[in-house]
């Protein structure tokens, strides 16, 4: 019976001993949670990026990431044996430090089948330089954590079929290429963690923008306050030290020139909501910034009761002629449900350059779009200064609150907005603005959004009341 009895309580010792080391069992399980990290592991993309400030729990992310993967226990995608990923630092010391250093964190010892090293003793490895980690995986197989370097030059990436990368810190843009190829043919993923300290980058061109909507694209900013393991005091205390631009990648994770857009107002978790379905009532009109060589931009708008407008569908598409164009938007306004006239007409705003006629053409683009039922009157605002003001105006009002929402479909136009930069010469970038100019042109012809009446108290009323009665007095 002591035998027993020792045996259970060695069992029971061995068992609190392997759970203080295992970080990946306590990860986000808690009462507290980092909600961000989780919604960067259910996302099912295969190219991830997490845009976050220091100290956010940007890399813990990627780490737990990369061992999910590695060990075949992923909880929200489907798992496989003889995993092989690399984990890419911007140098070997900072690989040593930071990426190595968490994924030894959440890595188990008895879940090391070997460790090959660059610099350093294997039965020391976090004080050394890894080249290799061999993992133990679930299904019986082994997979490989590889480290590279990105000092090491783009040839050191070559070669490989891999399951995934994860890239902790923006890496130059031909090793993001090349190992974009090596996770091609196993349909691999790319996921990267960084801190946007270098500006305007392809990071921000290709991933943040998006222009080419790749379907396969995810991101998400990861700010401080997003980490609930991160003391107050200590958020407060980094605060005092940074200036208005560092605190903007290093706390919030946002791309350092934001002081150049024309829309800084523009929030994509405030402004983008998911779609439904539209009243008939609240439809208005459509809006057309036209265009045969350059996009055409075509977006439906719609005002609810209380003067909220909706962005609620889009056509956006270059080098069509007028008949492939009124296709699609007849097509999309069909999909939609959108009003028409008794006779099946659209009605459209569109810029006025489209009354003008091409030495080629007999008709002008207004005329040829009406002779498609698509009514389009060109008789639109175009001055840009009034138009960006008012655009503002519907993003904030002096409540807090926006007037202007737009469908999570409408993706052209809201990566215009993020991309849309103030010029020399005190006017925006002519690039990329098909969507802005149309999006002008429709609020120019709505009014202001109403002003904030605020409700006087029973004293104030009271008072005012008093003086009239005074001045009433002969």
């Amino acid at each position: 019976m002591n035998e027993l009895l020792e045996m259970i309580r060695a069992i029971e010792a061995e068992q609190r001993l392997r759970a203080e080391h295992d970080a990946l069992a306590r990860y986000n399980t808690g009462r507290k949670k980092h909600k961000k990290q989780l919604e960067f592991h259910r996302s099912k993309k295969r190219n991830r990026w997490v845009f976050g400030g220091n100290r956010s729990g940007k890399t813990e992310c990627g780490a737990v990431e990369a061992v999910y993967l590695a060990r075949g226990i992923h909880p929200y995608r489907k798992n496989k044996p003889n995993v092989f990923g690399w984990v890419v630092s911007l140098t070997s010391q900072v690989q040593r430090d930071v990426a190595q250093s968490k994924i030894l964190t959440y890595l188990r010892p008895d879940w090391i089948e070997d460790i090959v090293m660059t610099s350093g003793r294997k039965d020391a490895p976090a004080s050394g330089i890894i080249d290799q980690i061999y993992v133990k995986n679930v299904f019986g197989g082994t997979s490989v954590i590889g480290f590279k370097s990105c000092d090491q030059g783009r040839e050191r990436f070559q070669g490989s079929s891999l399951d995934f990368v994860w890239f902790d810190e923006e890496p130059p843009k031909d090793i993001y290429e090349e190992c974009r190829m090596r996770v091609a043919d196993r349909r691999g993923d790319i996921f990267g963690t960084m801190t946007p300290l270098k500006g305007l980058t392809y990071i921000y061109e290709e991933i943040y923008l998006n222009p080419k909507n790749d379907p396969e694209i995810w991101y998400e900013f990861m700010e401080w306050a997003d980490n609930p393991f991160l003391p107050k005091k200590e958020i407060d205390l980094l605060e005092r030290t940074m200036d208005e631009t560092t605190l903007q990648s290093r706390r919030y994770g946002k791309f350092c020139a934001r002081e150049g857009l024309v829309y800084p107002e523009f929030d994509e978790s405030v402004h983008v909501i998911d779609p439904f379905p539209v009243p008939k009532e609240w439809q208005d009109t459509i809006s057309i910034d036209p265009g045969l060589k350059n996009p055409l931009s075509a977006h439906w708008y719609a005002v609810d009761y209380d003067g909220n407008v909706y962005v609620v569908a889009e056509h956006y598409a270059a080098g069509l002629d007028v008949d492939s164009h009124a296709d699609a938007i007849h097509g999309i306004s069909d999909r939609i449900g959108w009003k028409r006239d008794e006779k099946g007409r659209l009605s459209a705003l569109i810029d006025s350059a489209a009354e003008c006629r091409t030495l080629a053409a007999e008709k002008s683009v207004s005329a040829l779009f009406y002779e498609r039922n698509i009514l389009v009157n060109p008789r639109v605002d175009k001055d840009v200064f009034s138009g960006i003001a008012q655009v503002k105006r519907y993003l904030k009002r002096g409540n807090g609150f926006p007037d202007l929402y737009i469908f999570r479909g409408c993706t052209n136009l809201i990566r215009e907005f993020k991309g849309y930069f103030w010029g020399s010469g005190d006017t925006p970038v002519k690039r990329d603005d098909h969507a802005m100019d149309e999006l002008r042109y429709y609020l120019m012809s709505r009014p202001r959004p109403p002003k904030v009446k605020e409700e006087k108290s029973e004293l104030e009323k009271d008072l005012i009341r008093r003086i009239r009665k005074f001045r009433r007095r002969p």
